[in-house]
């Protein structure tokens, strides 16, 4: 058993252009772009209500403060302003939900704030205390494989092992840097094979060549992407014929 999900509501063009509510239709869980690097009011209302339309569960998706940089720029904060910038925006997204009568099921950390997270435990526990201050039942998404599950856990927080299907993967574990080439898996089938091994053997093969072993409760498909749609469907697809089953992790992550 396995969950989709993907980055959305970072772009009011694939909004109004139908390209979110396209990817909505092959993912489960939906992680919603909360102010820090993109969105605002009306794209998280828009992005809720696609979501509750497809019976997609919604998630937050916090950033560093970087519009400029699409949140792409590690900054450095002191501990208590990096986690009240996180609760502020959890709690942005929070208050749309719970006017909307929608649940909030977890909170995936972005770009740099997520990559920050799987490696330094100071921004990992500020990211914890942050969700704690919102809602402790809320499940947090981080890299499978690394520290900052374990931190999350110790503070009582539930956790989902995150993998990637369409990006590359180096020797070590990480992921293979967006300025080098073959960092994007953008071909379906690429994908789709990368998501199977992942979901039924618990391995990538990274670029090296060599095998990773890799455990994940959910997978991601970045919306930006190239075809983004279509490699989600392939995905879906190709992992359905495998005889994994796609549910929204809040239905088995405990």
């Amino acid at each position: 058993m396995i969950d989709l999900n993907a980055d959305l509501g970072e772009f009011a063009e694939r909004l109004a252009d139908g390209s979110d509510a396209e990817l909505m239709h092959y993912i489960t869980s939906a992680n919603v772009a909360c102010g820090g690097h993109a969105g605002d009011a009306l794209t998280m209302e828009l992005t809720m209500e696609l979501a509750r339309q497809h019976h997609v569960a919604a998630g937050a998706h916090p950033s560093y403060p970087d519009r400029a940089g699409f949140g792409r720029a590690s900054l450095q904060m002191p501990v208590r302003e990096l986690q009240d910038c996180i609760a502020e925006q959890i709690d942005g997204l929070l208050a749309i939900a719970r006017r909307m009568q929608i649940p909030l099921v977890h909170v995936k950390p972005h770009g740099a704030l997520y990559h920050a997270c799987n490696h330094d435990t100071g921004v990992a526990m500020s990211f914890a205390r942050a969700v704690l201050s919102i809602d402790r039942r809320l499940i947090l998404l981080g890299q499978a494989g690394s520290p900052c599950l374990n931190i999350y856990r110790q503070m009582g927080l539930r956790t989902a092992a995150e993998a990637f299907v369409d990006r590359a993967y180096e020797p070590d574990g990480n992921l293979r840097s967006r300025t080098l080439a073959g960092a994007l898996l953008d071909s379906p089938d690429r994908a789709a094979a990368q998501a199977v091994a992942i979901a039924t053997r618990g391995c990538v093969t990274a670029t090296s060549g060599s095998e990773l072993r890799m455990s994940a409760d959910t997978l991601c498909l970045h919306s930006d992407t190239p075809d983004s749609a279509i490699i989600a469907r392939t995905v879906k697809e190709q992992l359905r014929q495998a005889g994994v089953t796609i549910r929204a992790i809040g239905d088995f992550v405990c």
